[in-house]
């Protein structure tokens, strides 16, 4: 993942998309997120980058975490609140 996160929960946009990406490729990762606001960016990356990776938008904190650290099931059980927008 990268970004930044506001103290509401938003996921901010960020710069250097296309390095981050080439520099997941080449490390062998296989599943990247990025913020929502940078999806233009992803636009500009070479077909063989995205063909490469699994990339996930995310736009807080919660989708973060669902991606990351638990299944949906336990969100669910723990009853994380979604930022308001």
């Amino acid at each position: 993942m990268t970004g930044e996160i506001s103290l509401q929960g938003f996921v901010l946009p960020v710069g250097g998309i296309k390095e981050k990406c080439l520099a997941a490729v080449r490390n062998k990762i296989k599943r990247v997120l990025l913020p929502l606001m940078n999806k233009p960016d992803v636009d500009e990356l070479p077909s063989e980058t995205k063909n490469n990776l699994q990339i996930i938008f995310v736009s807080n904190i919660k989708e973060v975490i669902e991606h990351t650290l638990y299944s949906k099931n336990i969100l669910k059980e723990n009853a994380i609140p979604t930022p308001k927008f």
